[in-house]
């Protein structure tokens, strides 16, 4: 890893496993990581036998958030300029057809909050802490946070950590929905790669309809998520991986899933 860089990238088996590594800044979101996530994305949106990922971090904490030094160095126009791509960048997780599983454990703060809310599912160690305080700056958060936050957690929770800037600990967040799983910091890593490898070892179809039929029950009316729900099956009834799936079931051996 040459110096400076702000993730390790590595694979296990078909998981890629981003590994946030500025420890010694907690892991600071900065315009550095902006753009280096952004390339990770493009790799691993380049690479078809990656069917699921794990986002961590080294060190005691995941990310303390932004630095506050950015913020004082920016202005109306950098926001007007760059927030759509940054939104995104959050938000790219969503658009891709695998699971994005985030490990977070100690203190996650903030954008680093908004960056984990854009992720499938959030695997938390016993020793979080996880706050979203841009209020307390003087800013609403602008990456997602507002509309995540609420779609996850609910309206009065929403309001409760943002307006508030309330810290929550992994049980609080668990029982609010924001994590769906805790689990003792030296079983996270473990827990969340055997998820994604879990998720990663299914029909690759039927994970990204999936994945994209509860993305959009999330968004939409019921009379709309049916309507997927009715393509979708149209689509995977009869395709090999379907094939493969249930003749694997009754074999009692492990399949070979193509994608098609």
């Amino acid at each position: 890893m040459a110096p400076g860089d702000w993730f390790i990238f590595e694979m296990i088996d078909n998981v890629a496993v981003l590994t946030l590594n500025h420890p010694e800044s907690m892991n600071i979101v900065n315009r550095e990581l902006f753009y280096e996530m952004h390339e990770m994305q493009n790799k691993i949106e380049a690479d078809p036998s990656i069917r699921a990922v794990v986002i961590k971090a080294n060190g005691p904490h995941f990310s303390a958030g932004i630095d506050l030094n950015l913020l004082k160095s920016v202005d109306s126009q950098f926001v007007a300029e760059n927030l759509n791509f940054l939104q995104r960048l959050y938000g790219r997780w969503q658009e891709w057809h695998i699971p994005v599983i985030a490990a977070v454990h100690g203190i996650c703060y903030g954008s680093a909050v908004e960056l984990i809310l854009g992720c499938d599912v959030r695997v938390a160690s016993d020793d979080l802490r996880i706050s979203i305080p841009e209020v307390r700056f003087g800013l609403s958060p602008d990456m997602g946070g507002t509309v995540r936050l609420t779609q996850l957690v609910g309206m009065g929770q929403a309001k409760r950590m943002i307006l508030g800037c309330e810290e929550l600990n992994a049980q609080e967040a668990l029982q609010i929905g924001l994590v769906e799983i805790v689990v003792p910091r030296d079983k996270l890593e473990e827990r969340a790669i055997k998820l994604a490898r879990r998720m990663a070892g299914m029909p690759p179809m039927a994970i990204r309809f999936a994945k994209r039929g509860i993305n959009l029950a999330n968004e939409s009316s019921l009379a709309a998520g049916l309507a997927f729900e009715q393509a979708q099956s149209v689509f995977c009834c009869g395709t090999e991986d379907q094939t493969e799936a249930i003749n694997s079931f009754f074999e009692k051996r492990k399949p070979e899933f193509k994608g098609k």
